[in-house]
């Protein structure tokens, strides 16, 4: 053994170093990123790669992973880097180009982060071998590539944007290179463009190509008419040209002594009848002609003369006929698909001697009669779709049960007007225990839609690996298991309970466990009760419009944290149940269905982070027991102006959430807020700790009707911050209009909102001064003004508010002192930037003088300012009450302060209450505007 080695170390060519350097130079210039690769075996080939310890031998890249050397030179001629994690981008001026000995270069299967295939290609001009193929090239491919002309493998295939999924291709050929391509290279005997995009007819010249053995131009958008001379090839063994749907064409008369052992035509526009010759074929192994035009005569019941093949597929062309007995001869068949093929008849029991066979596919026919127990025989039948047909009768799911292998099963859509419906028995194992479920074969995909089960299959419990589960329209009764919740937890995408006579769940779960569920079905069924909550999964698709019709008896609609999209359901009844409506964090679409009106049980509607585009519906304001609008983070538009007649004002309105619209015009808040909860209720107290929440009822199967309870739950900026409120306290009270169009002054009627603890109109268009009115809001929280146009003094009132914890008043233009001594002084200076005429603390800014002037305090009616001047810089301010009778004013002097020590010079500020009745009457007409 040590002799061999020896004798083999003596044999190995020394490495140049013009060629090490070059290697290393390369293995430098990428990255190892296991996800670069994806076929089975890869591994990082270039790890190898290192320059020797002083002392060893000095032959060193020629024993390197993927390195080849010539034995005499010892230059390096080979090179395969397949599947080793590359990733990186490539260009003409990489080391790799330096190779100039190379005669097979292979870096399939790595990521060259859609680098063009460089130009220096041309470098290689002993190269006979070359594959490009599943490594992210991208662009068009340059005319060097034609210049090899020592190429005998040529494979370029397979540049998809997606290399998991039949994406697009990245690289393109110009139809002259396709040209100077196959006239140049007339050595090749492997030619694949997979994926290619050649736009272009099929060049005749390709029958030129003598020793040519495989042609792939799968998916290269080809078209015109096939070349005819080119199944005449004489060495010519895999032809693909699939999935070029404009492409045209016929199949000779083959000559009988052709070597072709692999013919994919599948989803051409190929057409005619198939020549009888087809079946004398004897090295054929694999024809797929399925989604094509040929013949529409019977099922050719020639092919099952081709005892050999492997792979058969003639779905989709406009046969008809039954199964030809003839393909019982067909025992190696491995896949054999029909589907779609007018195939009428029963299913001959001689399928169960194709033992050889993992796939089979009959769906989309008018196959009749049962399924034959014969199909127990198929022990290595992987995938079975028997879907779309016309088949009765009973039949037994033992006969499935054998099939260890068996993945796919699909047997829905057998449904027939006759009373010999087609059923599926599933009998239960005569022992029960966990040591059964090691005999039950794991599905990934199973449709038993229209099967006429009564109860759920007891095998699902065992499932583990389930992507997809249909049991729509079966005679499914009673409540779903609970152990329906516990299987494929981590697998299930697809789930269908439709159609059936289910009346509830036994136990459900707060969300639904499936972690990658994107679609799930239970419409039209028997279900009551008083809750469907989906929230919080990956469901997509749109909302059943069935659900506004079951809301007589539904009292919670929870499908938020979503993908729904589309409308809301449209119809609600006068007898609607429904407490609570949440569809929040989807892409629902359009406008509020007016028939929500008539949902007089609603108090919480949640419509936020969705794509809905309407004006403001005030017509729900007419609902007696709405408490919480959230309306944020949508498309909403146009003035809140002056409700329709006949509109109330939400009378128990709590929360109202209008942030990131597009609202404009004034903010009215007698127009909203008109004796509301947030007014009247006398009970509403800072340290009340009940909490807003929905009584559900709960039938069970004994009739008895229980209660419980299910909090409301929002997401709430409050104090600056967004929070989500797993519970909403009765008292709780909010108003956000913040980053909106609103403009105009804010309404002091603000003030006899008593309830009110958050109020934010932050990143609007307001104007004017804070009215002095917000002072009056004994439990006010936070209150965010920020980033408007505010002019004037902060209130002195506002120092009165003893709860507020957040108040920002930030990038307005207030001006003056900010009033001391309260906790206004104590938040953060950053609330107060942006204003450059406010001064005091916390502001770093002193106000100029100490004895300059203090804000006025106002009677809270801040439209009486003095738009003349006479106000603003005044050393004393009296605040004089007035009185008007017919026209005679009366003025009383109630207090003076002394602002400045200029005995001197007293200025007076009288109202006068002519005046104020102007404005009043002025400011309501352009309400009504």
């Amino acid at each position: 053994m040590v002799a061999n080695s020896l004798q083999q170390h003596l044999r190995q060519p020394s490495c140049h170093d013009e060629d090490i350097s070059a290697l290393l130079q390369f293995k430098q210039s990428f990255s190892i990123d296991a996800s670069a690769s994806v076929l089975n075996g890869n591994y990082p080939k270039t790890s190898s790669w290192k320059l020797p310890v002083e002392g060893e031998n000095n032959n060193t890249c020629c024993s390197w992973d993927g390195v080849e050397c010539d034995e005499t030179s010892g230059h390096v001629i080979g090179l395969n880097l397949s599947s080793s994690q590359l990733f990186g981008s490539i260009n003409s001026n990489s080391s790799l180009f330096r190779l100039v000995h190379l005669q097979s270069l292979n870096l399939a299967d790595n990521n060259f982060n859609r680098s063009q295939i460089p130009s220096a290609i041309s470098n290689f001009p002993r190269l006979t071998y070359l594959s490009l193929a599943f490594s992210f090239f991208f662009g068009q491919i340059p005319s060097q590539v034609a210049h090899l002309s020592k190429l005998s493998f040529l494979d370029l295939s397979q540049n998809m944007v997606d290399k998991k999924t039949a994406s697009d291709g990245l690289l393109k050929l110009d139809a002259s290179i396709m040209k100077s391509l196959v006239q140049n290279l007339t050595r090749l005997e492997a030619l694949n463009l997979g994926f290619v995009d050649i736009s272009s007819t099929v060049p005749d010249t390709i029958a030129n190509l003598s020793l040519l053995t495989s042609l792939v131009l799968r998916n290269c958008k080809l078209y015109g008419e096939f070349p005819e001379r080119i199944f005449h090839l004489q060495n010519l063994e895999i032809l693909s040209v699939r999935f070029n749907h404009d492409l045209t064409g016929y199949l000779p008369e083959f000559n009988q002594s052709t070597p072709l052992t692999l013919l994919y035509l599948a989803e051409t526009s190929f057409s005619g009848d198939l020549p009888c010759l087809l079946g004398n074929l004897h090295s054929l192994k694999e024809l797929d002609i399925g989604v094509c035009n040929f013949s529409q005569g019977p099922v050719p019941a020639l092919l099952g003369n081709l005892r050999q093949l492997t792979y058969l597929d003639i779905s989709d062309n406009p046969f008809h006929g039954p199964i030809p007995d003839s393909y019982s001869n067909l025992t190696q068949l491995v896949t054999l698909r029909m589907l779609a093929t007018g195939l009428v008849g029963p299913i001959p029991s001689w399928i169960g001697n194709l033992t050889n066979l993992i796939y089979l596919d009959l769906a989309f026919n008018s196959l009749n009669g049962s399924i034959p127990t014969s199909v127990s025989s198929l022990k290595n039948l992987q995938i079975l779709y028997l879907h779309k047909n016309s088949l009765s009768g009973k039949v037994n799911f033992n006969i499935f049960q054998n099939l260890q292998y068996l993945y796919q099963l699909i047997l829905n859509g057998n449904l027939v007007a006759n009373s010999n419906h087609f059923e599926l028995l599933i009998e239960p194992p005569k022992t029960t225990g966990t040591s059964n479920a090691t005999h039950i074969q794991q599905f990934e995909s199973l449709s038993l839609n229209g099967c006429s089960l009564k109860e759920f299959p007891y095998f699902l419990r065992y499932q583990e690996r389930l992507k997809r589960l249909d049991l729509s329209f079966n005679n499914i009764h009673g409540r779903v298991p609970k152990w329906m919740w516990n299987i494929s937890t981590q697998t299930m995408e697809y789930m269908d309970l439709s159609n059936n006579f289910l009346s509830g769940f036994d136990q459900p779960p707060v969300v639904l466990p499936w972690v990658n569920l994107h679609h799930f079905k239970i419409d039209t069924n028997k279900l009551h009760g008083s809750v469907l909550d989906v929230s919080n999964n990956s469901l997509s698709g749109m909302l059943p419009q069935c659900l506004g019709n079951f809301s007589d008896n539904l009292s919670s609609l929870l499908v938020g944290s979503n993908s729904f999209h589309g409308l809301l359901p449209q119809t609600y009844t006068n007898k609607s149940s429904l407490r609570v409506i949440d569809v929040s964090h989807n892409k629902m679409q359009g406008k509020i269905p007016r028939s929500l009106e008539n949902c007089l049980m609603l108090e919480l509607l949640h419509l936020a982070n969705n794509k809905f585009s309407d004006v403001f519906p005030f017509w729900l304001g007419n609902l007696p027991h709405l408490k919480i609008l959230s309306m944020r983070y949508n498309g909403f538009y146009g003035v809140i102006g002056q409700p329709e007649p006949g509109n109330n004002r939400f009378l128990d309105l709590r929360i109202l959430d209008l942030s990131y619209n597009n609202f404009a015009g004034e903010i009215l808040i007698d127009y909203v807020f008109s004796e509301t909860a947030m007014i009247m209720r006398p009970n509403i107290t800072v340290n009340q700790t009940t909490y807003m929440y929905n009584q559900l009822q709960k039938r069970d199967f004994d009739s008895i009707n229980t209660y419980y309870a299910k909090d409301y739950s929002l997401t709430i900026a409050n104090k600056g911050v967004e929070i989500f409120f797993s519970r909403i306290q009765q008292a709780f009270a909010a108003i956000d209009l913040s980053s909106n169009k609103f403009e105009g002054r804010i309404d002091p009627l603000v003030g006899k909102l008593k309830g009110l603890r958050s109020f934010n109109i932050s990143h609007n268009l307001i104007n004017g001064s804070i009215p002095s009115s917000l002072g009056s809001l004994p439990l006010l929280e936070s209150l965010d003004l920020s980033d408007n146009k505010l002019s004037g003094y902060i209130p002195q009132q506002l120092a009165q508010l003893t709860f507020l914890s957040l108040f920002n008043v930030s990038h307005n233009n207030l001006t003056g002192s900010i009033p001391q001594g309260s906790q206004l002084s104590s938040f953060n200076r950053t609330l107060y930037e942006g204003n450059p005429g406010l001064c005091g603390a916390p502001l770093l800014i002193k106000c100029g003088n100490p004895t300059a002037p203090l804000p006025p305090i106002s009677n809270g009616d801040e439209e009486d300012d003095d738009k003349n001047g006479l106000i603003s810089g005044l050393d004393w301010i009296f605040v004089v009450s007035g009185f008007v009778s017919g026209s005679v004013v009366g003025v009383v002097l109630s207090d003076i302060f002394v602002t400045r020590r200029r005995a001197w010079l007293i200025k007076i500020a009288v109202k006068v209450g002519l005046m104020k009745q102007k404005r009043e009457t002025g400011r309501r007409r352009n309400r009504v505007r």
